[in-house]
């Protein structure tokens, strides 16, 4: 069981995804608007564990509410629900801080099953680990009992997403790793997604690490196949 905020201004799709959401076992909090949602997570409702987020929404739009959530919460789980229209809005949305997206129409099963996916990631991130599972590759360390990404001694700040994939370079320092490796091993192997989304969270993760995102010297990009973790 989740806490789960819903932010949908269509009535007949923030109907089915709240019923869906409550027989799967979830309490779900559902909103028509970006507003009255800031609203609430302004005044005390912050202990959502996945926020269910549309993009095109009257007034302040479900990209600039998802990253004022993100802004407040590393370790929330968002998921953004766009129309086929909105191709570019998916990598924008991703880029401020998103974990997944949808694009409608979907099916029930398949919102359900990267609710499920989602959920377990912030739960294997929460998992309480031995204090001494500590991983240093070069200037930076990874504490997995904290959760924190530090380079020369100085906190960097990840989405759990983000920590995933650099648990995931540390553990293969100098492995080329496939996109579709990557994908598999952080968003799940029954992941439906596009797979750009790695490509979109690496940009990001650069933005953070490297002094210089575009001639990065820690995440190499092997041409025509994936990623390289180097120090």
């Amino acid at each position: 069981m989740a806490k789960i905020l819903v932010v949908e201004d269509e009535e007949s799709i923030g109907e089915v995804i709240e019923f869906n959401l409550v027989s799967a076992g979830h309490v779900v909090t559902r909103v028509n608007n970006a507003e009255y949602a800031k609203y609430l997570w302004d005044n005390g409702d912050k202990d959502f564990e996945v926020a269910i987020l549309d993009i095109m929404l009257p007034g302040m739009n479900g990209i600039s509410l998802c990253e004022y959530i993100r802004l407040q919460n590393d370790s929330i789980g968002i998921i953004m629900l766009s129309a086929k229209s909105q191709e570019q809005d998916k990598v924008v949305s991703l880029s401020v801080g998103a974990d997944d997206y949808l694009t409608k129409p979907f099916g029930v099963r398949e919102l359900l099953a990267r609710v499920s996916a989602l959920l377990r990631r912030i739960k294997k991130s929460e998992k309480q680990q031995s204090s001494d599972d500590i991983l240093v590759s070069g200037p930076f360390s990874l504490d997995l009992k904290s959760r924190i990404l530090s380079k020369n001694g100085k906190e960097i700040d990840l989405t759990s997403v983000e920590f995933s994939i650099m648990e995931l370079f540390f553990k293969n320092e100098g492995v080329a790793l496939t996109r579709e490796k990557i994908l598999e091993g952080v968003w799940g192997e029954n992941y439906f997604g596009d797979i750009k989304i790695v490509d979109v969270n690496i940009r990001r993760l650069r933005i953070k690490i490297e002094e210089d995102a575009s001639a990065p010297q820690f995440i190499i990009t092997v041409w025509g196949y994936g990623y390289r973790w180097s120090v």
